[in-house]
């Protein structure tokens, strides 16, 4: 039998620069919400750790207990950081308190961000060697605001016997944001101009560093938030320059699909739609169409199939295809609602849009939480056509609520919806390959005539989608046995149960 020293949680500190409810701008809060709470039911010992903005609500900022506090080094300068603690049902959250860094108005888009996310790697290094509850066996790090801390951890704590078994993770959510700043910092900020790996990796031209590059060459394992995507990135289309070393690092690389919080994005609790139902009883949804149709002014129809996009209008998602594609779908009688914010051509077409199409077409310029999951409940078909999508969450969301998406097959979209099979009956959604604006209005059509013509067939397709499993468990899994095989001296605790 093994010795009990050898059976244990694997202790897993999840680092992010942002997790619900705290701080989010993306699905990466989301990610660090959901995801750490389903490791610690598969098994882990998980924790937390992100900044302390000035933008946390201040019903949590008051719950937070001190916990310890310390001056890091960055190159010449010592810079104070505290860490604080809060438990949120169940989970342990650490954050990191520097109040000329994090105390501002939003999360991104300051002069000194590389800066600013330097020190919060830094100072998770350090909190690993001087804080004892923060003492792990994997740091989880996503995109480029914590790729710095493998490259710290390799380079500057190989010597603190806290971090000499400390395998790390490095988790890519979307790599068009990747971290790049100019080469002083390396001496000026990291404090690593002097050691030629780094310096080395570091660098992606004769003047810049890039954060994520560093992040990536130093990781001990690579994830991406979806199969499809993890092959993409190694493609130069998708890779932002980073392809080719996705592609020499492609052994150590997983591809694992997001998750979505079943307990929030469920048609039978949500207490924000006009009525619950589930796939035992759909009669509601109907209902939910109606309110939605009178909310938006649009004209109270339930033969009209009525076509939801939810999201950022942003040429990423694949705008440009439906404005050029908007009058042939209109004059088919389908109604288009839209709920979002984004680039300013984009909110101005659809602002167009909605004025040239009266009753028939909806644009929400706006960040409404409630009236979104209203459309995910309301809608007939979700549309989103992206150009690249790593993961994707609206589409899980939408089938959840029995709303069938009609995605281009890109990243997670491909890896989530099951396209509709004509012969066989099978299918969660629509899918289209290229990015034509004629072929995504051939398949969008087409499914609003067997919305038209077959609802039996419909409401079949309905079901198959919301018996979908989007929750985080199977997710947790994959990344389990990821930590295992980074860790196989410790035996697994609570081996999967979904296999």
């Amino acid at each position: 039998m093994p010795t009990s020293a050898h059976r244990r949680k694997l202790r897993i500190l999840f680092a992010s620069s942002e997790a619900v409810p705290f701080a989010k701008t993306g699905g990466l809060g989301d990610v660090a919400g959901s995801l750490p709470r389903a490791l610690k039911h598969a098994g882990a010992k998980a924790a937390v750790i992100m900044p302390k903005y000035g933008t946390i609500p201040q019903e949590y900022r008051d719950r937070m207990k001190h916990v310890a506090d310390f001056y890091v080094p960055l190159a010449w300068r010592n810079v104070y950081c505290g860490i604080e603690k809060l438990e949120l049902q169940g989970l342990d959250f650490y954050f990191v308190d520097n109040e000329a860094y994090f105390k501002r108005d939003g999360l991104y888009g300051y002069f000194d961000d590389g800066e600013r996310f330097a020190f919060f790697s830094k100072a998770i290094c350090e909190a690993i060697v001087k804080v004892p509850e923060l003492a792990c066996d994997v740091l989880h790090c996503n995109d480029w605001q914590t790729a710095l801390c493998p490259v710290f951890l390799r380079e500057l704590y190989r010597g603190a016997p806290q971090c000499n078994n400390v395998k790390t993770v490095m988790t890519v959510h979307n790599i068009k944001f990747q971290g790049q700043y100019g080469d002083k910092m390396l001496s000026d900020i990291l404090g690593l101009a002097d050691i030629p790996a780094a310096r080395d990796q570091l660098y992606c031209d004769k003047d810049s560093i890039n954060f994520m590059k560093g992040g990536l060459c130093y990781a001990d394992a690579l994830t991406t938030v979806s199969p499809s995507y993890a092959y993409e990135l190694q493609m130069p289309f998708y890779g932002e320059g980073l392809d080719p070393i996705f592609r020499r690092r492609s052994n150590i690389l997983t591809g694992i699909l997001n998750g979505i919080d079943t307990s929030i994005w469920n048609p039978k609790t949500d207490g924000m739609i006009t009525a619950n139902y589930s796939a035992d009883d759909l009669a509601n949804k109907a209902e939910c169409k109606r309110a939605l149709q009178e909310e938006l002014g649009l004209r109270q129809d339930p033969t009209r199939p009525l076509v939801v996009m939810i999201g950022r209008l942003t040429n990423q998602k694949g705008l440009g295809l439906v404005r050029y594609a908007m009058d042939g779908i209109m004059r088919r009688g389908v109604q288009v609602a839209i709920l979002g914010t984004g680039d300013a051509d984009q909110e101005e077409a659809f602002r167009y849009f909605d004025q040239k199409y009266g009753d028939m077409m909806c644009a929400r310029i706006a960040f409404d939480n409630a009236l979104s999951h209203c459309m995910y409940a309301g809608g007939d078909i979700l549309l989103m056509p992206s150009e690249f999508e790593p993961c994707g969450l609206s589409q899980m969301i939408a089938m959840r609520y029995g709303t069938l998406p009609l995605v281009r097959e890109t990243g997670g979209l491909r890896d989530s919806v099951v396209p509709y099979n004509k012969f066989t009956g099978e299918g969660t959604g629509f899918r289209f390959s290229n990015m034509n604006a004629d072929e995504m209005a051939d398949t969008l059509l087409g499914a609003c005539e067997i919305f038209w013509t077959n609802q039996e067939l419909w409401t079949k397709l309905m079901l198959q989608a919301m018996a979908t499993d989007f929750s985080w468990r199977r997710a947790a899994n994959d990344y389990m046995d990821i930590y295992h095989g980074l860790h196989p001296e410790v035996i697994r605790y609570n081996k999967r149960r979904d296999r």
